[in-house]
């Protein structure tokens, strides 16, 4: 049995690169951006709004191309601002629960410190 990759009609070899490594190029894209957004370097209404268009436009024009190249520059585009919009949420959510441990601890503290009288 001969093992060898089937090539894809009208690809090309920086397009099926693009195509193999489009998650990790992805991630890393919004890694960065997730730091420069926790950091303030990036205004988070802005990040958000630049994420849903950037997605909505995805979904409408992106899927439409027929160019692999352009489409997966669109999909690595839209999954990477998909992730940058999910850090607000999580920043919240972790706050969240970093305020609700701290209250369970005062809570604690106080049945400790009222509990030895």
């Amino acid at each position: 049995m001969i093992d060898q990759s089937v090539l894809e009609h009208g690809s090309t070899r920086p397009g099926r690169w693009l195509r193999r490594h489009r998650t990790q190029i992805a991630l890393v894209i919004a890694v960065v951006e997730a730091i420069l957004l926790v950091f303030g370097a990036i205004n988070r209404p802005l990040a958000v709004i630049v994420a849903v268009a950037v997605i909505v436009g995805y979904l409408w024009l992106g899927r439409r191309l027929r160019a692999q190249a352009a489409h997966d520059v669109f999909w690595i585009a839209a999954v990477s601002q998909a992730l940058v919009a999910l850090i607000p949420l999580m920043l919240f959510v972790l706050t969240a629960l970093a305020v609700i441990a701290v209250a369970i601890l005062g809570l604690v503290a106080l049945i400790v410190l009222f509990s030895r009288r």
